[in-house]
């Protein structure tokens, strides 16, 4: 029984990873808009009802790898030591996911791919909307977990949500830019990324928390 659950959870796996990078390279190469549900679900030769078995529309199939990169971050932030300060810990987190961006991405789609979707979603409106929208829950997490690593009330302390929301600019602006430059790879949005961040140091790096005070 159990070898044979394991080996239906094996095919899901692989269905769901087909579905999702047939669907990727589709958006990247004939555009977001221009690529329907019909042309993917061909292209895997699979049911509408097996594509809507594992995504509930076009918009989370592009997001999707974008979404688990987000979550190994908010993971890792959690994991950073507590005597960095919260603009260093959300600093060097991003950084360190930059670097390992290939270990993440590539167990679903190789990386290149991953990329060029990166830039798809920054120059198509209907998925930067929702990659926005998306990105305000994201923040929103993100001041909570850094509430909590300093014994702060997200709720009565306004500076967790302010770093992050400082932090969330950067993010979005350096997203915005590297999209439309000619380089597309990870080292150049990460040195991008660095750069910038860098800026708000001045400002941001100085430890909050209250055990401290």
């Amino acid at each position: 029984m159990t070898d044979r659950t394991n080996l239906r959870e094996l095919k899901k796996q692989r269905t769901r990873i087909a579905l999702l990078r047939t669907a990727l390279e589709l958006f990247t190469t004939q555009g977001f808009d221009q690529t329907t549900v019909d042309e993917i679900v061909d292209a895997c030769e699979v049911s509408q009802r097996t594509f809507f078995r594992y995504f509930a529309n076009k918009e989370e199939v592009a997001l999707a790898v974008q979404q688990t990169v987000e979550s190994r971050f908010v993971a890792a932030l959690r994991e950073r030591p507590l005597e960095e300060s919260p603009f260093e810990a959300l600093r060097r987190t991003v950084l360190h996911t930059w670097d390992a961006m290939s270990r993440v991405v590539e167990k679903l789609i190789p990386l290149e791919l991953h990329m060029r979707t990166y830039r798809m979603i920054e120059s198509t409106p209907a998925l930067l909307a929702v990659h926005l929208r998306r990105s305000i829950e994201l923040e929103e997490e993100l001041a909570r977990v850094v509430a909590e690593r300093e014994g702060l009330d997200v709720e009565s302390d306004p500076r967790p949500r302010v770093a992050v929301a400082a932090f969330g600019g950067v993010m979005r602006m350096t997203g915005r830019l590297w999209g439309a430059g000619e380089d597309p790879s990870v080292e150049s949005i990460r040195a991008l990324t660095e750069s910038y961040l860098d800026h708000l140091r001045p400002s941001l790096a100085e430890q909050w928390r209250r055990d401290q005070e």
